[in-house]
């Protein structure tokens, strides 16, 4: 059996001193101090008495003297042809007598005004359990399967995507192609692949355009309501008093209204396939009055195309792009349609643009990993991505048409009802005034059951109480109990203003 090699290096021991003798002694109080300290954790293994005593440059006796001296006192134990450890009785609590997750969670006092915003920000997006009706979780029957693992196995081992140096910050050329390729022929977008810039995901995505189109004063136009990726780049990066949160009708965002709010807005960030998280498609109308808006004002539209493969009924709607191509900074994302670990996506970008987002992609991360771009430029350019997005739009509109039934029979009309729309992952249960959404999410989650709260998308002020429900991962017998756990909760959170008015 293999062994596994152990670091001889302990830093925290410190340099021990010779002159002042009795090594033991001093190694032994040294490696208490260390495990008093949380530097090596209950349960870890030391290192050999041979190679410590080496590293140290110590007599190898001088090191088994203070292993037998911490054993002895509980410190350290030590099973038959098995590594000496830290005990594991430490575990429960340090000499502090305080649990050492409690004592990672104090806060230090003077922590810069930045801290606090983005450990708001880390709660908020706290990973959902894989439970329903947690968002963009993938089915099992939607995993692309045998032909993404040989392509893995044939290009990660001595094909393009074995290790190597540093790599082009626009992303891997033959991913860059099969990118262009794909949406020039399934979306409408004109491009070629110098325009493209591959990321890990959406959201970086956001963040560079953010970074690339909005100087320090610049307003921007936002959807009311929107996704909260964006708002939340735009409020840790200085410009929360210049966003304009632009309502949205049956027709998408409302134009008219963006240009009495912020009428030099220098960018507006839409999704005009599949309003986040409401769904209704921007109408031809509001498409050629936001191109209108932006050409006068030589602004720019950030165009957020994140499930748009995801159409259920009649054909998806052409990019905004492929109207504006010099106006339009199209974003795109594999999350949906592959699987969210991935985190694999890209930016289209107008040729003046291209050089920009290059160097801010430079500052983030240098470039994005190579090897499974070379995977998935191969699985485009073979033809399995577009077998696999109408196997997956199958299975999804099988599970959305069940999920809907079931609320639509479990849920009384009013309590809650159903957004209308005929794409993506998730639909948006609506809960009638009063109902506290955030409150019926906590309720949820005791039960077993995963939503996010609609109300915390709106502005300030403007917010409707309501749920949106992710349907992608789960199976139909899954939904079905997670329905009726979901209607307790919401029925149980609907009489409570009716209680408390009544005390």
């Amino acid at each position: 059996m293999a062994r596994t090699a152990r670091d001889t290096q302990i830093p925290s021991i410190g340099a021990l001193d010779r002159a002042a003798g009795n090594l033991s002694r001093q190694l032994a109080q040294a490696l208490r101090e260390a495990v008093r300290r949380g530097d090596i954790p209950p349960g870890d293994a030391l290192p050999s008495t041979r190679l410590l005593a080496a590293s140290l440059q110590i007599a190898r006796g001088t090191v088994i003297e203070a292993y037998e001296q911490l054993i002895a006192e509980g410190f350290l134990e030590s099973k038959g042809g098995a590594s000496t450890r830290v005990a594991q009785a430490l575990a429960e609590t340090h000499a502090t007598g305080q649990p050492r997750a409690a004592r990672r969670r104090v806060s230090q006092p003077g922590l810069p005004e930045p801290a606090a915003a983005f450990a708001q920000i880390a709660r908020e997006f706290k990973p959902m359990p894989p439970v329903p009706f947690a968002i963009s979780v993938p089915a099992g029957l939607t995993a692309p399967g045998d032909a993404w693992r040989r392509l893995g196995n044939r290009l990660r081992a001595r094909g393009p995507g074995a290790p190597a140096g540093y790599a082009d910050p626009l992303g891997a050329l033959p991913l860059r192609e099969a990118i262009a390729g794909y949406v020039r022929k399934s979306r409408s977008v004109r491009c070629e692949p110098r325009q493209v810039i591959v990321t890990s995901g959406t959201q970086q995505g956001l963040f560079l355009a953010c970074q690339v189109l909005l100087g320090p004063r610049d307003e921007a136009w936002v959807e009311n309501p929107a996704y909260r990726g964006v708002t939340a780049i735009l409020e840790s990066t200085g410009h929360r008093d210049t966003t304009a949160r632009v309502p949205v009708d049956e027709e998408g965002i409302d134009v008219d209204a963006g240009i009495r709010m912020a009428p030099h807005a220098r960018a507006a960030f839409v999704t005009p396939s599949h309003q986040y998280p409401l769904g209704m498609p921007m109408s031809m109308a509001r498409r050629n009055a936001l191109l209108a808006w932006a050409r006068k004002s030589n602004a720019w539209i950030v165009e957020d195309d994140y499930d748009s493969e995801l159409r259920y009924q009649g054909y998806p709607f052409p990019s905004l792009q492929g109207l504006a191509p010099e106006r339009v900074v199209y974003l795109g994302t594999f999350s949906k349609i592959l699987f969210p670990s991935l985190r694999l996506g890209y930016v289209i970008a107008p040729d003046d643009l291209v050089d920009a987002f290059c160097g801010a992609r430079v500052l983030m991360d240098r470039h994005p990993p190579n090897a499974d771009q070379h995977v998935l430029a191969a699985f485009m350019s073979e033809g399995h991505l577009e077998r696999h997005i109408r196997k997956v739009r199958n299975i999804y509109a099988d599970h959305r048409a069940h999920l809907m039934a079931t609320l639509d029979a479990l849920l009384p009309r009013d309590l809650a009802w159903l957004e209308p729309g005929d794409q993506g992952m998730h639909v948006v249960l609506w809960l009638a005034p009063g109902v506290d959404d955030r409150k019926v999410v906590e309720q949820a989650a005791n039960a077993g059951v995963a939503v996010r709260a609609v109300s915390p998308l709106y502005a300030a002020g403007t917010a409707r109480p309501g749920l949106i429900l992710g349907f992608g991962g789960f199976s139909k017998a899954q939904m079905t109990e997670a329905t009726r756990r979901l209607a307790a909760v919401i029925a149980d959170a609907a009489t409570l203003p009716k209680r408390k008015r009544a005390t």
